[in-house]
């Protein structure tokens, strides 16, 4: 996976989801999870790609890009992401934020590189 989304011109959405690991020594399943999260998401109509990040801590954030409030529905409403969202809630995660934006902007840099 790459480190940066390849995202079109805007408009197009973004979901950020900001969570807490629970402090559990165990994995439990969770990057088995993660992987086939990361890996089931794009193959979901108005995906358009990824962005993560975990600290040591347990503090993460992935921000995730759609087409559309319709593309994203049919994400959370996904059978294997509704059981992998019950189990974050009940298992991996201590507390999490969710938000979703519209990009009306964007650019990146620097140039070259």
């Amino acid at each position: 996976m790459a480190l940066f989304a390849r995202t079109p011109e805007p408009p197009y959405y973004a979901v950020i989801f900001t969570s807490q690991r629970t402090q559990d020594a165990d994995d439990d399943g969770y990057g088995a999870m993660a992987n086939h999260m990361a890996a089931l998401a794009p193959n979901m109509p108005g995906y358009l790609g990824i962005e993560t990040a975990r600290g040591a801590d347990g503090f993460g954030i992935t921000v995730s890009y759609w087409t559309s409030h319709e593309a994203i529905a049919g994400w959370k409403r996904h059978s294997e992401h509704l059981v992998a969202q019950d189990r974050g809630k009940r298992r991996w995660y201590q507390h999490y934020e969710l938000r979703v934006a519209k990009v009306e902007r964007a650019y990146s840099g620097p140039a070259g590189r």
